[in-house]
């Protein structure tokens, strides 16, 4: 899958994760904030940095916001200014808008105006969406300390029929697969015999490093 262009709207700790993980994954990403400094502070993280008000229609508009692919509202407290913004990435012609919601109703009423997807930030981590959006087969990523993480991954077509030997995904990527899941069932520490089948679901355990590498080839064959 070739990198996508990313536009992330409003920098607190929650945007800036996802701003910043999409950039370190590859991707074109655009940071906008009205804070000047916190727009500083990012700019060496992202593609581009942006300081202006996310609900001025003729300053979105002379970004280019709609040849975006994704865009991500992910403004602060201010529940008007959040939707006001993501009304205006949907008419500007934005194909694929997620939004973050402070509540269910909030929510209710992001959905109601063109947001694709609503994200609860109590229930979603800033960096789990950005590998999430980066490819599909990243299910969940979830980071166990600075330096560790664990990575659920759909099983490639690729993999289908080999075991884990043949993979060699501990040898090739560093990272130890702890279990796979196949519908309701859970193989917890499967062996180097154990044969992936189609809808497997691998969960795997590495560095960050490590799990950056095994994510860029699976970005790689999508």
């Amino acid at each position: 899958m070739a990198s996508k262009q990313f536009v992330i709207i409003g920098l607190g700790r929650f945007g800036s994760s996802i701003a910043k993980t999409l950039y370190s994954l590859g991707n074109d990403v655009l940071a906008i904030d009205r804070d000047e400094d916190i727009v500083q502070e990012i700019a060496d993280s992202v593609t581009h940095a942006v300081q202006l008000d996310a609900t001025d229609e003729n300053a979105l508009r002379s970004l280019g916001i709609r040849n975006f692919d994704v865009a991500v509202v992910t403004i602060g407290d201010n529940i008007q200014s959040s939707i006001m913004a993501t009304l205006l990435v949907k008419e500007l012609g934005v194909k694929y808008i997620i939004a973050k919601g402070h509540s269910d109703l909030h929510a209710k009423v992001l959905n109601k105006i063109g947001a694709d997807r609503v994200i609860l930030p109590e229930k979603d981590m800033g960096v789990r969406v950005a590998h999430n959006l980066v490819s599909s087969n990243i299910l969940d990523y979830i980071e166990l300390s600075e330096d560790y993480s664990v990575m659920e991954i759909q099983a490639l077509e690729e993999w289908s029929g080999k075991t884990l030997s043949e993979l060699r995904l501990r040898s090739k990527y560093g990272i130890n697969v702890m279990a796979i899941k196949r519908g309701d069932e859970v193989n917890l520490s499967p062996s180097a015999d154990d044969i992936i089948e189609n809808n497997d679901v691998i969960v795997a355990i590495g560095s960050a490093e490590d799990l950056s590498r095994l994510e860029g080839m699976i970005v790689k064959s999508n």
